[in-house]
Protein backbone atom coordinates (compact mmCIF):
# COMPACT_ATOMS: atom_id res chain seq x y z
CA UNK A 1 0.00 0.00 0.00
CA UNK A 2 1.08 3.68 -1.21
CA UNK A 3 2.48 6.00 1.93
CA UNK A 4 0.46 9.03 1.60
CA UNK A 5 2.48 12.25 1.05
CA UNK A 6 2.63 14.69 4.39
CA UNK A 7 1.67 18.02 3.64
CA UNK A 8 3.59 20.80 5.25
CA UNK A 9 1.09 23.67 6.78
CA UNK A 10 1.80 27.09 6.17
CA UNK A 11 2.48 29.19 9.43
CA UNK A 12 0.26 32.15 9.97
CA UNK A 13 1.99 35.04 9.66
CA UNK A 14 0.23 38.83 11.08
CA UNK A 15 0.41 41.19 7.68
CA UNK A 16 2.76 44.46 9.32
CA UNK A 17 0.48 46.92 7.26
CA UNK A 18 -2.43 46.07 9.27
CA UNK A 19 -0.75 47.37 12.92
CA UNK A 20 -0.39 50.95 11.74
CA UNK A 21 -2.12 52.96 14.14
CA UNK A 22 -5.34 54.92 13.11
CA UNK A 23 -5.73 58.04 14.21
CA UNK A 24 -10.01 58.31 15.08
CA UNK A 25 -11.68 61.60 14.01
CA UNK A 26 -12.73 64.02 16.21
CA UNK A 27 -12.97 64.44 19.64
CA UNK A 28 -15.94 62.96 22.09
CA UNK A 29 -19.88 63.95 21.27
CA UNK A 30 -20.81 67.29 23.20
CA UNK A 31 -23.18 66.92 25.84
CA UNK A 32 -26.33 68.27 24.07
CA UNK A 33 -26.12 65.33 21.37
CA UNK A 34 -26.76 63.18 24.46
CA UNK A 35 -29.01 65.02 25.65
CA UNK A 36 -31.20 64.67 22.71
CA UNK A 37 -30.30 60.70 22.23
CA UNK A 38 -31.18 60.01 25.61
CA UNK A 39 -34.67 62.53 25.29
CA UNK A 40 -35.82 60.50 22.51
CA UNK A 41 -35.27 57.27 24.27
CA UNK A 42 -37.15 58.62 27.52
CA UNK A 43 -39.76 60.27 24.89
CA UNK A 44 -40.90 56.67 23.38
CA UNK A 45 -40.74 55.19 26.52
CA UNK A 46 -43.10 57.93 28.12
CA UNK A 47 -45.36 57.85 25.24
CA UNK A 48 -45.81 54.09 25.81
CA UNK A 49 -46.42 54.32 29.49
CA UNK A 50 -49.23 57.37 28.69
CA UNK A 51 -50.87 55.00 25.98
CA UNK A 52 -51.16 52.21 28.67
CA UNK A 53 -52.34 54.33 31.63
CA UNK A 54 -54.38 56.73 29.96
CA UNK A 55 -55.31 55.85 27.00
CA UNK A 56 -59.06 55.59 28.17
CA UNK A 57 -58.89 59.22 29.39
CA UNK A 58 -57.00 60.23 26.46
CA UNK A 59 -59.36 60.88 23.52
CA UNK A 60 -57.08 61.40 20.52
CA UNK A 61 -54.72 58.72 21.55
CA UNK A 62 -57.27 56.19 22.12
CA UNK A 63 -58.33 57.49 18.77
CA UNK A 64 -54.89 56.28 17.29
CA UNK A 65 -55.30 52.70 18.95
CA UNK A 66 -51.34 50.43 17.30
CA UNK A 67 -50.34 53.76 15.62
CA UNK A 68 -49.35 54.19 19.33
CA UNK A 69 -47.02 51.19 19.53
CA UNK A 70 -45.02 52.87 15.79
CA UNK A 71 -45.06 56.25 17.50
CA UNK A 72 -43.52 54.60 21.07
CA UNK A 73 -41.15 52.24 19.50
CA UNK A 74 -39.83 54.35 16.66
CA UNK A 75 -39.07 57.55 19.04
CA UNK A 76 -36.63 55.28 20.80
CA UNK A 77 -35.65 53.64 17.91
CA UNK A 78 -34.15 56.96 16.86
CA UNK A 79 -32.21 57.21 20.00
CA UNK A 80 -30.57 53.49 19.66
CA UNK A 81 -29.98 54.77 15.99
CA UNK A 82 -27.73 57.84 17.35
CA UNK A 83 -26.16 55.65 20.05
CA UNK A 84 -23.83 54.23 16.84
CA UNK A 85 -22.81 58.30 16.44
CA UNK A 86 -22.09 58.47 20.01
CA UNK A 87 -18.75 58.65 21.43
Amino acid sequence: MPKSKVRKKTDYTINPASRIPVKVKGGPSPIWYVAIMLGFMLAGLAWLLVYYLGADHIQWMSDLNAWNFLIGFGLMVIGLIMTMRWR
